[in-house]
Formats: C-alpha cells, sequence, structure tokens
C-alpha cells in the first residue's frame, strides 16, 4: 500500500479531527483563519476587500473550515481532502454554508483545482505527506499574488516521546497487517502497564491524555502510517523549497529570546550575532516544547504599515479587529489572553467600527496617541490607511 493509500485509510477508519456536529454556529475562533487578523498580522493593516477565496487544504471533517466560513462571511471556501469518510462528515457539517465546495483530492492534486486562492489554510498535512516539498509547492503555485498562507507542521522536540511511543507500537504490531485499530488496542495496553515513572506515560498523562480520550485523536497521534517531524534547520528547507515569503511564526512571543535570556545580559549579547535561524534554533534548544510549529507565508507583492508615523496613524480608519472577545474595560485579545482596558481606550474601542478616522475616535474618547498605540501593539485594534 503506498503511503497515500495508507494515510487515506487511516482517516476513513478514524475521521478527523472527531468533533461533534452542532446545530448552532462553533464556539470560539482561531484568528489564524480570520482573513482581516491573520493579513492585518502579516502586514499591520486591515485587508482592502473581504470577497475573497479561502483554500482548506486538507480538510478533514471541516472543523477548521466551519471556522473560516463563519469568520468569513463574504469569502467562498474550497475545501480538499483523501478521506472520503472525512468529506462526508466535513459536508454535513457546513451544509448551512451555500459558499462551500467540497472536492476529494490530494495536496498534489491542488493545480486541479480552478483559480487561484487570497488565504490558504494548511493545518495538520504537509507532515504528513510522502514528498511535503512537492506538497507545498502545489500549494504555493495556488496562491495568488499578495496572499497568505498558514501552515501547521509537527515539531520534533516536544514530540519525542510520541516518535518513540510510535516506534514501540509498530514494533508490536503484525507487520503483515495494517491494523489500525489494532494499533490503537496496543498503544493503550501499553499506556496501561508501564510504570507510573516512565518517560513515555508520565508524558502522555501530563500532555496528551485529555486530547487523546477518543480513540481517533489517539491513532492521529501514534499509530499514523506517516510522520515527517521537523527542527528549525529543516523547517526552513521546506520553507526555502518553495517561492515564497516567510512572514514569521503566528506565536511571535515564544520565538523571542529575551523572555530565557534576560537575566544574563552577556549571553543577549552573544546571541545577538545569530542568524535568525540560529537564534530560532537556540530558543527551541532552551525551551523544547516545540510540538509544532504555525506560520505564515505570503505570495509578493505584501504591503507592510509599520504606522511611524503619527499623521499616518490619525489619518488611518480604525476598526477593531473582529477576534477578541468582550465588551468594556476587560476583554479577551486574538491570543484570548485577559486584557483590562482603561475608560478612554474602552471607548475608543467600542467606537471603532471601520467608518471613522484614528484623529475622529480620539477627538470623541480624548484618548492619547501612546494609548492608541498600545491599542494596535496588542492588535486590538486595525488600520486601513486609505
Amino acid at each position: 500500500m503506498d503511503i497515500t493509500a495508507a494515510v487515506s485509510k487511516l482517516y476513513d477508519t478514524y475521521p478527523f479531527p472527531p468533533e461533534p456536529i452542532l446545530d448552532e454556529l462553533p464556539p470560539g475562533y482561531n484568528w489564524r483563519w480570520s482573513w482581516s487578523a491573520a493579513y492585518n498580522f502579516c502586514t499591520g493593516r486591515k485587508p482592502k476587500h473581504q470577497e475573497i477565496r479561502i483554500l482548506d487544504a486538507g480538510c478533514g471533517t471541516g472543523v477548521g473550515t466551519e471556522y473560516l466560513l463563519h469568520l468569513n462571511p463574504a469569502a467562498r471556501v474550497v475545501g480538499i481532502d483523501i478521506s472520503t469518510q472525512a468529506l462526508q462528515i466535513a459536508q454535513r457539517r457546513c451544509d448551512r454554508y451555500a459558499r462551500l465546495e467540497l472536492h476529494h483530492l490530494s495536496l498534489y492534486e491542488a493545480a486541479r483545482l480552478p483559480g487561484q486562492f487570497d488565504l490558504i489554510n494548511c493545518v495538520g498535512v504537509l507532515h504528513h505527506l510522502e514528498h511535503p516539498q512537492k506538497g507545498l509547492q502545489a500549494l504555493a503555485e495556488k496562491l495568488a499574488p499578495g496572499g497568505i498562507m498558514h501552515i501547521f507542521v509537527y515539531g520534533e522536540l516536544g514530540r519525542w516521546e510520541i516518535t518513540l511511543m510510535q516506534q514501540a507500537i509498530a514494533l508490536l504490531q503484525d507487520p503483515n497487517q495494517a491494523d489500525y485499530r489494532a494499533g490503537v488496542q496496543i498503544g493503550r495496553k501499553l499506556f496501561e502497564i508501564l510504570p507510573e515513572t516512565n518517560r513515555l506515560a508520565k508524558r502522555e498523562k501530563e500532555r496528551w491524555a485529555l486530547e487523546n480520550h477518543r480513540d481517533e485523536c489517539f491513532a492521529d497521534m501514534y499509530v499514523h502510517p506517516q510522520e515527517i517531524d521537523y527542527n528549525i534547520y529543516t523547517l526552513f528547507e521546506l520553507i526555502e523549497s518553495v517561492d515564497l515569503e516567510f512572514v514569521g511564526f503566528s506565536n511571535p512571543k515564544f520565538w523571542q529570546l529575551d523572555r530565557l535570556l534576560a537575566k544574563a545580559p552577556e549571553l543577549v549579547a552573544r546571541a545577538a550575532q545569530l542568524s535568525p535561524k540560529q537564534t530560532y534554533r537556540l530558543v527551541e534548544l532552551l525551551d523544547p516544547e516545540v510540538s509544532h510549529y504555525e506560520f505564515f507565508l505570503a505570495r509578493p507583492p505584501l504591503p507592510r504599515c509599520d504606522w511611524a508615523d503619527d499623521q499616518q496613524v490619525l489619518a488611518a480608519v480604525v476598526d477593531r479587529n473582529p477576534c477578541i472577545d468582550g465588551e468594556g474595560q476587560t476583554i479577551f485579545d486574538q491570543d484570548y489572553q485577559l486584557v483590562h482596558l482603561d475608560p478612554a481606550a474602552a471607548e475608543f474601542l467600542a467606537a471603532s467600527d471601520g467608518t471613522q478616522t484614528v484623529a475622529a475616535v480620539m477627538a470623541q474618547t480624548g484618548l492619547e496617541m501612546d494609548q492608541v498605540r498600545s491599542l494596535l501593539n496588542q492588535r486590538l485594534i486595525l488600520l486601513s490607511p486609505d
């Protein structure tokens, strides 16, 4: 059985993700799936248009697809996947949306889709391909100029114990039979009988057990027939295999070296001589919890707004970030971190409805420029220069 067929068989056996289909709108959000929030992260400004095309490359049972539809009400969304069972569930999950097309295709076959896409979402797929570079290249060719791509792939350091258990289960399985249900049973039994002090058992209990309560998640983690885990160097080999721009990791705070070395200025000075890749590598070596990488790539030309000029800020149209939750002085930002605002900042945020300039809203609320910049730096507001 080739790799694509083996992966398809796994997800036909265990459609993934296994979240139930709800009658109401999906709970919560992920700002990386919002065109406005993601585009703002990549460019510093709100996008000019909302009527875009989105590709969910490896949509599975449609959990992320539903969010893409919900968070981007003016977008047309296309989902592709190699599992017919998962696609059937995705269709049922998203049947309220007429803006969706689903196709039984692998990433390698993306060229069969007509046109190009402004946003491509590819979460948890590339690392399951036999040839990830070929898959990424196929997606890159479908990304429109000025478009962005959100990617999620596994990291080897934070998944080391997972890799060991995968290999242990494979050794105990019948080599002549790719029986994923048997693999799940073997893995469950191993975690049941291993000593509590065992490193693999401890890591499962501390980090993954709640997620792996469902067999679908357990199978995806421990009995997958194809997986490539990356480190910073191999990750950038993948990224540099396509003619796209690396915009940045979507969790930039994790990659700030100062959070690890701030108490040793002499080491910070030494680290300043490192290349960006070496700096990223140092961070993941010192904090080896990296179980995955989330990042954005872009097809130039991609505009950039740094808002260094106060006059540019004052003249910009201001809007509230659509991926913040709550009203008043206590809200959650797009990373769902609690933020406390003073009354003037809360009033400014409430008045930021995409119809007025920053200067006009400042005049109404009495907010100072440094406070506006604080809202901007926290990505609580989006600015449009035109």
